[in-house]
């Protein structure tokens, strides 16, 4: 196929696909979504995934309620162009499905996918040229792949079972080494590996029952405002930490992890007033005052620093310092805090790919740039504010970011206060669903610091504490995502075994008018975790 819009028309079979099935079954013999993603432009295209899906039987294809939709894509007639693939049904147009910055001469991956609702009897499937150039373009090893509702879920709690949980088998010997049969014991997890967190504001701080609420749930937190350079110099030499240092003491009674937000905003409405107006050379004075004195300060602090935030949409400083300064700053972060994690944060890489400033490719064009010029760049920081979701665009989108090899974490999510509440729950539960299970992400933060006239977008609870729907969504996820109390007695090999999320543990064992106690850590791993606990005279055992 060769055009400047090409269209692949699919059509009678597509009803069949959007029938709902019950999502508990005893068995599964649907297909297993495939994470393969490629970033290289290739001189020879790859195969199709899944073997082409339902476009190998006939060209005009069918779709499911939701689908994977690849292809290999190479242009003519512009060295390079970014390419959308966008879709009409009888009932919906859904004007962006996926996108590549696909280049002359060799074949691009684009990776995408879409939610249909309501049947179609035709569909058409478009990719064409994102601006008015005149583009040729060719599609290759294209792939068409319906999940259902169900087959979507019990896809992601595979992988939830292989990533995120692992086989544990506790062994209870006495302390000649003979095994013990019978005895009974109770596991307990006490902190989980996975970070889910929020953003808190300075509204935390004197506040118990908000602090409480939030450490009874999170792991993790971020700063929403109160690190930003407009907050701790509002006037140039007059910089105050105070707020943040007592935010950072609640983090540190708690045990809790937190992520540095932000160094520097590119976009210069949030950039502070005295900065907007410095000449070149009196802010490059001004930026490394900045960097030496908040990294100075926090060093070994937070794990990671959001250091040029939606640099994608806004450049600020590359415009008046020139276009090294991104670079100049992750170079002096890394000297400040060497083991910090630095993230390139944006908005509308996961949201969307309708926003051609952020683009999965032109996410992964810019990160490439600024470590070719050796910057210390080692993390994905996705924002995630959220209008409707499309759950197979956001994981396609993962995939291709993951093959970068650096970790990859959900940074302010939220759904769009123009949606209800009930609205705003069920999509708030389709990406932490779709974040959680999928195996690059690393963490997630939500991004709901509680004001008293609310939050940026999305909400937990009311002022008093009590859930609003997706606090429901929050609460019921965390307990899903937690190995329970677990009792049970050991085996004729004095052994009990059982399937947990990855994180701490706690164990006691009794026998007769014996008892021991212990500790262990569940890390990722393929094999079985075995650990061991033995009772002594007089003894009680911890490691």
């Amino acid at each position: 196929m060769e055009d400047s819009c090409t269209p692949i028309k699919m059509g009678l079979i597509l009803a069949f696909f959007l029938f709902t099935w019950p999502l508990l079954v005893a068995s599964f013999d649907g297909p297993l979504y495939d994470f393969t993603a490629y970033t290289e432009c290739k001189v020879r295209a790859e195969g199709p995934l899944y073997n082409g899906g339902i476009l190998q039987e006939e060209k005009a294809g069918d779709v499911g309620r939701d689908d994977g939709s690849d292809g290999w894509v190479k242009i003519k007639g512009a060295s390079s162009a970014l390419i959308r693939a966008s879709l009409k049904t009888e009932t919906e147009t859904f004007n962006c499905i996926g996108t590549v910055l696909a280049k002359s001469g060799c074949w691009s991956f684009l990776k995408g996918g879409f939610t249909l609702d309501t049947p179609s009897n035709l569909s058409i499937l478009y990719f064409q040229n994102s601006d008015d150039r005149d583009v040729s373009i060719k599609i290759t090893s294209s792939s068409l792949q319906p999940f259902s509702d169900q087959q979507w879920r019990i896809n992601q709690q595979y992988i939830i079972n292989n990533k995120r949980k692992r086989a544990v088998t506790v062994h209870v010997s006495n302390e000649h080494g003979e095994r013990v049969q019978g005895a009974t014991i109770s596991i307990e997890q006490v902190s989980k590996d996975f970070p889910l967190g929020s953003a808190i504001a300075k509204t935390i701080l004197g506040n118990s029952p908000y602090q409480n609420w939030f450490v009874e749930r999170f792991n993790a937190a971020v700063f929403e405002n109160e690190l930003k350079w407009y907050a701790t110099e509002p006037e140039q030499g007059k910089i105050n930490y105070t707020i943040a240092d007592q935010m950072l003491e609640f983090i540190r009674a708690n045990q809790i992890i937190a992520r540095g937000h932000n160094i520097f905003w590119e976009d210069p409405k949030y950039t502070p007033p005295w900065v907007r107006n410095l000449t070149s050379s009196d802010l490059k004075s001004a930026v490394n005052s900045r960097i030496q004195s908040l990294m100075s300060k926090y060093k070994d602090e937070f794990i990671h620093w959001d250091v040029s935030n939606e640099m994608l949409h806004f450049d600020f400083y590359e415009q008046r310092l020139g276009p090294d300064a991104t670079q100049s700053f992750y170079e002096s972060a890394h000297k400040y805090d060497p083991l910090a994690t630095l993230f390139m944060n944006e908005f509308n890489v996961v949201e969307t790919c309708s926003d051609v400033n952020s683009t999965v490719d032109t996410y992964i064009s810019r990160l490439r740039e600024l470590k070719r010029g050796g910057v210390s760049m080692d993390g994905i920081g996705l924002e995630g504010h959220f209008t409707v979701p499309n759950p197979p665009l956001m994981r396609a989108t993962l995939d291709k970011l993951a093959t970068l090899g650096i970790p990859i974490w959900l940074t302010e999510v939220d759904i769009s206060n123009t949606l209800d509440k009930t609205s705003q729950a069920i999509f708030l539960e389709q990406v932490l669903r779709e974040g959680f299970s999928h195996p690059s992400v690393n963490g997630i933060m939500l991004w709901t610091a509680l004001h008293p006239n609310g939050c940026y977008q999305m909400c937990l609870t009311d002022n008093n504490f009590q859930n609003l729907p997706a606090g429901d969504v929050v609460d019921y996820l965390l307990k899903e995502w937690q190995t329970g109390e677990l009792e049970g007695v050991t085996d004729d090999h004095g052994s009990y075994s059982f399937y947990g999320f990855l994180g701490e543990y706690k164990v006691n064992v009794k026998y007769q008018n014996r008892a021991a106690n212990s500790t262990f850590s569940l890390c990722q791993g393929e094999e079985t975790r075995h650990f061991s606990i033995q009772f002594r005279p007089n003894y009680t055992n911890s490691t």
